[in-house]
């Protein structure tokens, strides 16, 4: 089997700058001439083994970081971004794509970003928005997008807030007493009603209230998010400050978003959990059930444990409905989703809702070739009564194939059989499977062929790829 060559010239110019070193220094302590170094840094060659070594030896370098997945998300969204008809035939090569998100990564956002307003705009005007042209803000990016974009290109890991919440964790005492404790300092009463909303604060009455109609699990959130907010806002602000978002909508998305990872994080604490998640060999409901957490708060978390020195499986973790939309994404892996439309038909996350309760797995392969194991679990929502509707939803968790023996799940299945892998698609629009049974829509990028004097599966045929 080849090896794979690593071009990782902008991580290693990151490094550089961060540790505040010019190119003559940095070579010196990395042993390799000048010129190497500015070849490795502007990818005309790949960084060699003996510069990984000395990366950890001279600074402590996490060499995972020479790989993280920053790259291919940028690459699978600009790939469905130049799928688009606006842009001329013949779309970029995957190896062209892979050179732009590597060595101009501010261009490649910049165009993403560009792309997003342009494809916002032409949907608002195709379904005759009349608040077009009367507000500036609604060219601009969706605030939830752009806070989901925030958390896709962070890995999904904040380090100063996990540490924090690992920090406030610490200690025999349980995540209640702590909570009481911290509450009782700042003169908030802590009460209990049976009203739907799930976590309600009256900072002049100094009140918190949460509801009996949620989970254990969800109280325990919920409690943990309102401390987030009234322990940690300066840390949440730094945070938000750097991120520079475009408007105060999304910033106060992006706050919540925060406050929700310190919850997550301080229930789930990194060291705690990343250890009982490999003594348990991932099993999820064995973790829901040491840690006080949920299958679904669980699953995610297992997906953020990308702490440099430290890092778990990389798994991808998604929420969808019944509709198909994905509502949650993130991907440590090679695996990204698409930034509009459903998720693949195929994937087993799907059949999830019909078997409820029910962990359902699936071997899978992308059409990249990258095979992964899968697994899907209805998470459905009471409302708390007999008329109160049902939230549902389906979780997705996965990784790589050769990870798939770190997980108790994959056992007892045949990992090394090709025909044992369903092919699974991104999305439709930018999938280029051929035959594909479920196919919705064609694909953006490849040429029709139409015959009406024949019908397959499709009422069109879809011409073969030609190149990389």
């Amino acid at each position: 089997m080849a090896v794979q060559k690593l071009y990782a010239g902008a991580k290693l110019r990151e490094i550089r700058s961060r540790l505040q070193l010019t190119q003559k220094e940095f070579a010196a302590r990395l042993g390799v001439s000048l010129p190497y170094l500015n070849q490795m840094e502007n990818n005309n060659r790949p960084v060699s083994t003996a510069v990984v070594l000395a990366l950890a030896r001279e600074f402590g370098t996490d060499v995972t970081e020479l790989s993280t997945g920053d790259s291919e998300r940028m690459v699978t969204d600009l790939r469905e971004a130049l799928a688009d008809p606006v842009f001329p035939a013949p779309a970029p090569s995957a190896a062209d794509l892979r050179l732009v998100a590597s060595n101009a990564p501010g261009v490649a956002r910049a165009l993403l970003a560009l792309h997003r307003a342009y494809r916002q705009t032409h949907e608002r005007l195709a379904s005759l928005d009349e608040a077009l042209g009367r507000d500036d803000r609604m060219l601009r990016a969706s605030p939830w997008e752009e806070v989901r974009d925030f958390f896709h290109y962070c890995d999904n890991y904040l380090d100063a807030v996990d540490r924090a919440a690992e920090h406030f964790a610490q200690g025999p005492e349980s995540i209640e007493a702590k909570a009481g404790k911290l509450l009782e300092r700042r003169s908030i009463g802590l009460q209990f009603s049976d009203d739907p909303m799930l976590r309600r604060y009256d900072p002049q009455r100094r009140i918190l209230t949460l509801s009996t109609k949620a989970t254990n699990a969800t109280r325990r959130f919920q409690l943990l998010h309102q401390i987030a907010l009234l322990t940690q806002n300066e840390l949440l602000e730094a945070t938000l400050d750097l991120a520079r978002f475009q408007s105060d909508e999304a910033r106060g998305i992006a706050k919540i978003g925060l406050a929700n990872y310190f919850a997550g994080a301080a229930l789930l604490p990194y060291r705690a959990f990343l250890t009982a998640a490999q003594e348990t060999r991932h099993d999820l409901e064995m973790l829901a059930d040491r840690f006080g957490a949920s299958i679904e708060q669980v699953a995610h978390r297992l997906s953020t444990l990308q702490r440099p020195g430290a890092k778990g499986v990389p798994f991808y973790f998604v929420r969808v409905d019944q509709a198909g939309t994905i509502t949650k994404r993130h991907s440590a892996t090679r695996l990204q989703f698409a930034r509009y439309g459903g998720a693949c038909p195929l994937w087993n996350v799907h059949q999830a809702f019909e078997t409820p309760g029910r962990f359902l797995r699936q071997l899978a392969e992308t059409p990249d070739g990258v095979r992964y194991f899968s697994l899907a679990r209805d998470v459905s929502k009471s409302g708390g009564s007999f008329r109160a509707p049902v939230r549902r939803y389906a979780i997705g968790l996965g990784c790589e194939i050769r990870h798939a023996e770190q997980l108790t799940y994959a056992d007892d299945m045949d990992l090394s059989h090709p025909q044992a892998f369903e092919p699974i698609g991104i999305s439709c629009r930018i999938c280029a499977r051929p035959d594909c049974h479920q196919r919705s829509v064609p694909p953006l990028e490849q040429e029709l062929r139409i015959d009406p004097d024949r019908r397959g599966v499709l009422p069109y045929a879809i011409a073969e790829q030609s190149g990389p």
